[in-house]
C-alpha cells in the first residue's frame, strides 16, 4: 500500500517515501509520501477554498454526512492509498506500525465512531444551542432572539498529529461539522486514523477539497503551524512550553491527570481501587487522561501495594491476543531509556518501587521493547518522580495532607476527586490547574463527548464579537 499525500483532496505521489514496517518482524506494512514545509506553504495560500466548500452546503447535510463517515470508518470497506481496506486491516496495519494491541486498536475505532455517529448532540452541547448557521453565515439570532455573531478566526485548522494514540483523534472530528477544513500532518507511526477517515468522510460526500493530508519530516508540521491561524499540536512538556502563550496554537501534552481521596473517604479506599485500575491502565496508559498519580493523606503504602497486586501480574502478549493489555515502544531502545529514568527516580529518598515483586518490568525483543506496569510509593509531594509521566501504565501513590494538595499537584488536565466534603468540592472546583474535574468516583478515562475534553473548540475557533444590523435585517433571521 502506498499513501500519498492529499493536497486538498487531491492525491500527490512524492519520489521521497518511508516504508512502515511491522514492530515486531519488520515486514514492509506500506509506503507513504513525503512533502516538503515549503509545498504546504503553497497549498496554504489556498485555504479559503476549504471554508468556501463547506458553507456551500447546509450546516445539517455536512453532520449527516460526518455521521455517515462515521459509521463507513468502524464498520465498511473504503479505499485508502488505492487499496480496499476494510477495518480488519486497519486494524491490523495500525497495530503492525504502532504497537498498539489490536484490541485496543479496535476500542479507539468505537470511540472516534460515537464521536462522529452522535456529531448533532456534540455541536448543541458544545455551542450551548447555538443554531449552526450562525457559524455558516458569521451572525444569526440566537434562541432568546438576540442576534449574535461569531467570526470565523482561521479558514482550516492545523493539525500536528502523534502516534501514541488514536484516540486523541476525537479532539478534531467535530471541526468540519463548524465550516472549518482540515490540514493534518499524520504522526509517523500512525497515519491510520487519519488517511482512513478522510476516505470515508469523502465517500461520504464530504467535499474532498477540505481535507489536506501532509505526510513529512518536521518542517511539515512547521509550516503548518506558520501558515494555519488555528492550528493544534500535540507533543511533550517541552513543546507545550514552546507554544505557552501562543493565542494561534492548542497544545496538547502531558495530561498529569490525578485521583485526589479526601480525608472523609480515604479510609474506604479499598471500594475505589477498580476506579484506580482503570484510570491507570485503560488504552495501556497511553492517554493524557491516564492517571499518572494518586494522592492521599494516609493509606498511601496500603494503596499502593493493593494496585501492585492488581498491574503488576500484567505480562507482554502477542497484538493479536484479545487478552494483550500492553503497547509496545516500536522506536529501538525508547523502552529502554525510559526504563533507566524511572531506576533513577526510585533511588531518592522516600520513594519505593511498589511493583518490585512481580517481576522486571522491562521486557525487550529484537526491534521493539515494553514495560509492564509500574506503581511507586512516595512519603511526599517532593520526589521528582512524584510528578512523572510515561507512555504505559505507570502511576506514583503521594502522601500529602488533604490542606497542601491543591498547591502541591500541579497542572492536571483531568482531575478525579473522591470526596464528598462540600468545602473540599468547593476548593477543587475553584481550583484553576484542574481541566477537567470529577467529583465523585469516575474513572479519568471516563468521558462525557458532550463536554469539552480539553477547552472549547468553538471558542478556539470562532471569536464572539459585537454586530449590529437593521431592525428588518434582524426580523428576518429565525
Amino acid at each position: 500500500m502506498h499513501l500519498p499525500a492529499w493536497r486538498f483532496g487531491k492525491p500527490y505521489e512524492s519520489i521521497e517515501r518511508t516504508t512502515l514496517v511491522h514492530f515486531l518482524t519488520g515486514a514492509p506494512v506500506a509506503e507513504v509520501s513525503q512533502v516538503g514545509g515549503a509545498l504546504v506553504g503553497r497549498d496554504l495560500q489556498k485555504a479559503a477554498r476549504a471554508r468556501e466548500a463547506l458553507v456551500a452546503l447546509d450546516p445539517e447535510d455536512v453532520v449527516e454526512r460526518l455521521q455517515t463517515a462515521g459509521n463507513l470508518y468502524a464498520h465498511g470497506t473504503v479505499t485508502v492509498g488505492g487499496v480496499k481496506q476494510s477495518p480488519d486491516d486497519f486494524v491490523r496495519s495500525q497495530s503492525a506500525t504502532t504497537g498498539l494491541p489490536e484490541s485496543l486498536c479496535r476500542a479507539n475505532m468505537q470511540k472516534n465512531m460515537f464521536v462522529l455517529s452522535n456529531m448533532d448532540r456534540m455541536l448543541d452541547a458544545l455551542s450551548r444551542g447555538l443554531p449552526p448557521e450562525v457559524l455558516w453565515k458569521g451572525w444569526g439570532r440566537e434562541q432568546r432572539g438576540v442576534v449574535v455573531s461569531y467570526q470565523v478566526q482561521s479558514p482550516v485548522l492545523g493539525l500536528v498529529l502523534p502516534s501514541n494514540s488514536p484516540g486523541v483523534h476525537t479532539l478534531w472530528l467535530p471541526v468540519l461539522a463548524l465550516g472549518v477544513g482540515l490540514v493534518m500532518k499524520p504522526g509517523g507511526q500512525e497515519p491510520w486514523t487519519p488517511y482512513r477517515m478522510a476516505a470515508a468522510m469523502v465517500e461520504a460526500g464530504v467535499p474532498a477539497d477540505c481535507i489536506g493530508l501532509y505526510p513529512g519530516a518536521t518542517d511539515v508540521g512547521a509550516a503548518i503551524l506558520a501558515g494555519c491561524r488555528r492550528s493544534m499540536i500535540f507533543g511533550s512538556a517541552k513543546t507545550v512550553e514552546q507554544y505557552r502563550g501562543n493565542p494561534g496554537v492548542q497544545v496538547h501534552g502531558p495530561g498529569f491527570s490525578k485521583i485526589v481521596l479526601g480525608d472523609d473517604c480515604v479510609d474506604d479506599w479499598e471500594r475505589y481501587i477498580d476506579v484506580m485500575v482503570e484510570s491507570v491502565a485503560a488504552n495501556s496508559g497511553r492517554g493524557c487522561i491516564n492517571a499518572s498519580a494518586i494522592w492521599a493523606s494516609r493509606h498511601t503504602e496500603a494503596i499502593a501495594a493493593a494496585l501492585a497486586d492488581r498491574l503488576g501480574p500484567v505480562a507482554v502478549k502477542p497484538p493479536d491476543d484479545p487478552e494483550a493489555k500492553l503497547a509496545a515502544f516500536t522506536i529501538p531502545g525508547a523502552a529502554k531509556a525510559i526504563w533507566g529514568q524511572i531506576e533513577a527516580g526510585l533511588k531518592a529518598p522516600g520513594v519505593r518501587h511498589a511493583t518490585a515483586t512481580h517481576g522486571d518490568r522491562l521486557v525487550e525483543g529484537e526491534r521493539c521493547g515494553w514495560l509492564r506496569p509500574v506503581v511507586v510509593h512516595c512519603d511526599s509531594p517532593e520526589p521528582e518522580i512524584a510528578k512523572a509521566e510515561y507512555m504505559f501504565p505507570f502511576v506514583t501513590v503521594v502522601r500529602c495532607p488533604q490542606q497542601r494538595m491543591l498547591e502541591a499537584i500541579g497542572p492536571t488536565l483531568v482531575g478525579t476527586a473522591i470526596t464528598n466534603d462540600p468545602a473540599f468540592q468547593a476548593q477543587l472546583t475553584d481550583c484553576t490547574h484542574i481541566d477537567r474535574l470529577n467529583l465523585g468516583p469516575i474513572p479519568t478515562t471516563k468521558l462525557d463527548w458532550l463536554q469539552p475534553h480539553e477547552g472549547n473548540i468553538i471558542d478556539f475557533l470562532y471569536r464572539s464579537r459585537a454586530l449590529q444590523v437593521p431592525a428588518a435585517a434582524a426580523a428576518a433571521v429565525s
